[in-house]
């Protein structure tokens, strides 16, 4: 099989233009087949201030309101996304600017919750790999936005890092993938506030000790709640760090490695 990176940027780093750049200028650089899922950044949040469009967010998550999916549509499959394909043009890499809805990518619904109304949130049910791959081996590397459609043509909200995920579960029946998860941090931190406290290799029996001493930050539980979930579904490994040190997450010199082994 060959090698397939799947790697999402996220965080703060689509917001510095010259950190977003230095990125976008080392993904160019894998020769392997690769694949980037984005999220929005700040901009959304922005451009909803501005238009005085109310924005709630429930344990990081944003609820969707149909004037907020007009919103995110336009900055992450709009914006964003080409923003990314014209940079990497530039950089000698064929980029493909996607959302989920195209191609029928990724398949999803709206979100179900017994008590809390996400709005126009999706979850995810199918991805298309098969198509993904054709892409692929046509020489084209997929740049994809964290909107999905459900089968009745409804656009929805998803998480990009769910969505990273979902598309390295999938494609690794065709591919050896890694996947990284690539942000403002030096990786699974022991401490939140020191950068140097990174966990090297992360295995579920201390995962599960350092949950349960609440050494690890909330925030990043989801992540390798993810990371895992793609390992039990045939990803070959997940790795968590620095996107301005995307070269290094990819030798395994740096961020933190999870494995189940």
């Amino acid at each position: 099989m060959d090698n397939l990176y799947v790697i999402k940027i996220g965080g703060n780093i689509i917001d510095d233009e010259k950190k977003f750049s230095s990125f976008l200028q080392a993904f160019a650089s894998i020769k392997s087949n690769k694949l980037l899922v984005h999220g929005g950044g700040k901009l959304a949040t922005k451009l909803a201030d501005d238009l005085g469009v109310e924005q709630k967010l429930l344990d990081g998550r944003r609820i969707t309101s149909a004037e907020t999916l007009k919103i995110v549509t336009m900055v992450y499959a709009g914006f964003i996304n080409k923003n990314i394909v014209a940079q990497l043009q530039s950089k000698n890499c064929n980029a493909i600017g996607l959302c989920g809805a195209d191609a029928n990518i990724i398949q999803a619904h709206k979100r179900i919750h017994p008590s809390i109304d996400y709005g126009f949130v999706g979850d995810i049910d199918k991805v298309n790999a098969e198509q993904l791959m054709q892409l692929i081996n046509s020489g084209l590397t997929p740049i994809i936005a964290p909107i999905t459609s459900d089968a009745n043509g409804q656009l929805l909200n998803t998480n990009a890092d769910t969505i990273a995920q979902e598309i390295a579960k999938a494609m690794s029946e065709y591919y050896n993938v890694q996947l990284i998860y690539s942000f403002e941090k030096s990786g699974v931190l022991l401490d939140v506030n020191d950068e140097n406290s990174v966990i090297k290799n992360l295995k579920p029996q201390y995962y599960n000790e350092l949950k349960t001493k609440a050494k690890i930050f909330a925030g990043m539980i989801p992540k390798i709640d993810n990371a895992f979930a793609a390992l039990n579904s045939g990803v070959k490994k997940v790795i968590i760090g620095n996107a301005e040190k995307l070269n290094d997450l990819i030798n395994n010199s740096a961020g933190t490695t999870i494995t189940n082994e």
